[in-house]
């Protein structure tokens, strides 16, 4: 079979399928994406890239879509050359809303399309008009239903698609549904298990933690308020008060990976450290961890957080489940979909950070009283969002696109 991964990241979240795929002589597995660097056996990539940026005078609610058409421009020609030399996949699959998979049913329409639907934009009812403290706008709120047009347009053209999770999935408008099924991209779980042994070494940060005993772990891509980040740091300045023993460490860096920027000349670790000073010597701001240190966080955490808007279940919080870390996470919906308070984890209101305080500071009194909910977060990863598992069902559904008729 020949097929068409594509995604402007390498490898992005198509690393796993795109590996079992690579090694299968019987497929020509091609990889659309900007990315030059990095390889997987088996794969062939196919480079784009845009010729300019959008022109600053386009009018802001459109400015991403100009940006997302100069995208699938790009890929267009890139995969134009390639079916010159005689490629033509027979199926696609690739992550919708980029713009990269814009064009390319109109370049391949005999191919099978199936596209990953990850977020439609609403301004009511879900991250945009989430915070009672930041009102949403009537700008922002058209702003928001633009946005969704490369979305649009993807699924309009796409035979198929797929969302992470329910929740996801239900953003969408419900006439828009029928095309769509949900199936998660898939944990790691042998990569990301439990180690009672291991000791929180991070040599590249010069930090020992092998003698602690209570440490609360954070991870995030960007710090920002769609995962809670100004919640946690009052959290953390109200812990650290409590317990004269807890450490406390926080993965990630400065920035905004999502919504709104900070002001101008600042950010929201600066504003959040200047309103609420953390002891140096306890809380430990470690950066964007390689994989095998930031796994050694999720392992030895007395109490990790997970806090989330109404949006996009990062998988770190899965990731921590499956070392069996305790979770305590906001209780929001996207988190509601895995956590049962009490069972697998634990859940505290995203606007009370005394109350994540206080739930921590209970579990770091009496760690082993939480050693069930720490092995049912793990069996709800095994049974839910296995690795094996999800791959297992997303190539069975692809295959099945390719016999339907």
């Amino acid at each position: 079979m020949r097929i068409l991964l594509v995604h402007p990241n390498f490898p992005s979240q198509l690393r796993s399928m795109a590996v079992v795929l690579g090694k299968n002589p019987a497929h020509d597995v091609r990889f659309l994406t900007k990315v030059p660097e990095g390889e997987i056996s088996g794969i062939k990539k196919i480079l784009y890239k845009p010729k300019r940026k959008p022109n600053e005078t386009t009018h802001h609610y459109i400015k991403e879509f100009e940006e997302r058409i100069l995208e699938g421009q790009a890929a267009y020609e890139a995969c134009l050359e390639a079916r010159n030399g005689g490629f033509y996949p027979d199926l696609i699959f690739g992550h919708a809303g980029w713009g990269s998979t814009l064009f390319l049913k109109d370049l391949f329409p005999r191919a099978k399309m199936a596209l990953n639907f990850e977020w439609f934009y609403k301004g009511r009812g879900s991250d945009c008009d989430f915070d009672p403290l930041d009102p949403i706008t009537p700008d922002v709120e058209a702003a928001m239903r633009v946005k969704n047009s490369t979305l649009l347009t993807d699924l309009a053209s796409a035979d198929a698609g797929l969302c992470p999770t329910r929740f996801q999935y239900e953003q969408y408008p419900e006439h828009l549904r029928s095309r769509l099924i949900i199936s998660h991209e898939g944990i790691d779980t042998s990569f990301f298990k439990p180690d009672s042994e291991l000791k929180l070494v991070l040599p590249e940060n010069n930090l020992d933690l092998s003698e602690c005993k209570e440490i609360v772990t954070y991870a995030t891509r960007g710090m920002e308020p769609y995962r809670g980040f100004p919640q946690f740091i009052e959290a953390a300045h109200l812990l650290l008060k409590q317990r004269p023993n807890v450490q406390i460490v926080i993965a990630g860096d400065d920035r905004v990976a999502y919504g709104k920027a900070a002001p101008e000349g600042t950010t929201y670790k600066k504003m959040m450290l200047e309103k609420f000073p953390l002891d140096e010597q306890r809380v430990h701001f470690v950066g964007s961890l390689p994989y095998g240190e930031y796994v050694k966080l999720l392992k030895c955490t007395t109490a990790h957080v997970y806090l989330t808007r109404p949006f996009v279940l990062s998988w770190s919080m899965l990731e921590a489940m499956s070392c069996e870390g305790l979770v305590v996470a906001s209780d929001t919906a996207p988190v509601q979909e895995v956590i049962t308070n009490g069972i697998n984890g634990l859940l505290v209101d995203f606007f009370k950070p005394d109350q994540l305080a206080q739930t921590l500071n209970n579990v770091l009194d009496r760690p082993t009283d939480f050693t069930q909910i720490r092995k049912k977060a793990r069996e709800t990863v095994l049974a839910k969002y296995d690795l094996g598992s999800c791959l297992q069902q997303r190539l069975a559904w692809l295959s099945s696109l390719i016999t339907a008729k």
